[in-house]
């Protein structure tokens, strides 16, 4: 015979009804109250409670259910009209966390005391405006390359984000430029194709409102790199001439450059598409002052980008670099379509350092000889250079043993 399942509920019930049986008994009368007790296991005082609240209820078996044991009031509540500045903070800025409301609040009416983060969240639950969001297991990264960055243009990050269409039907490739130190958003321009020349114009439009960084973070892809020799393009070429140090990550690990990707996220659910690519543009622009002067930023301990960001003393325009080459050192001259001639042998090199003297790294045997059916590798500096591909490199057939 299986067990008889039983609740609290149902024996509170039980117990009002048997009491109701016997009152009714004994014509209004008393009620052995203690034996009953007895009977169900419970102290006198909790019969007596309960048959009060049954009674006061007009026998009505729901006044036995629990009851919120919440106090009727709380001294240390938010205030309401606390609680509606939170919430017209909120509508003002959907996209944005406990925390960076809290910031922005404080930061906007100085001299109130407000609820903490936390708190700040709970109200946002009780009245619909949060949504939770899944929480994903993350793998804790072994290394933390390019990761030396203490102050503002030490490092600038630049990288497409994916293209969209506009109301009109038109692509739009955002460019984004970001400080690795401040996170402040440099130009955020929305281009029709990714090439070289664009985005040499964009870069030459930042360089003389902020001045040269120290270095330049991006991927593998155009406009930035490229397959030829050591991996440069047009533009790579140009920022080693006004000394910018290149810094690649490595293929397929967009993590290395995390402060990007995670902006493009924001930058997705924050700025919708427009009706055209001009529209696009006022968007983008609204936007980056929005980011830079208003949104605290949870690395800069809730702060905005522009409060830790200043204009880097290096100026621009300034003349491009040309690396001088020790006097032992072979040299050879890149023509007009990037070939240089060796040893009576003629090997394309890349037309993007045309122009320019390069040097072999490797000693040179004096007896080399030029043979066009030997393959072999030359490396040449062309200016300070750091990454995944540290060699300018090209396996052409040249005589060098």
């Amino acid at each position: 015979m299986p067990w008889v399942k039983t609740d609290a509920m149902k024996e509170r019930v039980k117990f009002a009804l048997e009491w109701e049986r016997r009152w009714k008994a004994t014509h209004g009368g008393r009620v052995d109250m203690a034996e009953l007790c007895r009977m169900f296991g419970i102290s006198p005082p909790t019969g007596y409670l309960w048959i009060a609240r049954y009674r006061a209820a007009g026998h009505d078996l729901r006044a036995l259910q629990e009851q919120s044991r919440r106090p009727h009031s709380n001294p240390r509540a938010t205030a309401l009209h606390v609680e509606e500045l939170v919430v017209d903070a909120r509508k003002e800025r959907p996209r944005w966390g406990a925390r960076k409301l809290r910031a922005w609040l404080v930061d906007r009416y100085p001299g109130r005391v407000w609820p903490s983060a936390s708190c700040i969240a709970d109200i946002l639950r009780r009245r619909g405006l949060a949504v939770p969001r899944r929480r994903h297991k993350r793998v804790v990264p072994l290394t933390q390359p390019f990761a030396a960055c203490d102050r503002a243009n030490a490092v600038w990050c630049v990288d497409f984000k994916g293209w969209f269409r506009t109301g009109n039907g038109e692509k739009c490739y955002p460019l984004t430029l970001i400080d690795a130190y401040s996170r402040y958003l440099l130009r955020c321009e929305g281009a029709v194709d990714p090439d070289g020349r664009r985005v040499q114009t964009i870069f030459d439009s930042a360089f003389r409102e902020f001045g040269l960084p120290s270095a330049i973070r991006s991927d593998n892809g155009p406009p930035f790199a490229s397959t030829g020799a050591g991996g440069l393009t047009a533009l790579s070429v140009w920022w080693l001439r006004l000394g910018i140090r290149l810094e690649r990550i490595e293929p397929g690990k967009p993590q290395q450059n995390g402060r990007q990707e995670r902006f493009h996220l924001t930058l997705k659910l924050d700025v919708p598409p427009e009706r055209d690519l001009r529209a696009q543009q006022r968007a983008f622009d609204l936007y980056r002052v929005d980011y830079n002067e208003q949104r605290p930023h949870e690395a800069l301990g809730q702060k905005p980008p522009a409060t830790a960001y200043e204009r880097s003393r290096r100026f621009y325009p300034r003349p491009q670099m040309h690396v001088d080459v020790a006097p032992y050192c072979h040299q050879a001259a890149v023509d007009k379509s990037g070939s240089i001639r060796w040893q009576s042998c003629r090997s394309k090199v890349s037309a993007v350092i045309q122009m320019s003297n390069i040097s072999p790294r490797e000693s040179l045997r004096a007896s080399s000889t030029c043979s066009r059916g030997f393959r072999s590798s030359a490396y040449w500096p062309v200016a300070p250079f750091s990454g995944s591909k540290a060699k300018i490199s090209t396996r052409k057939k040249l005589g060098i043993s």
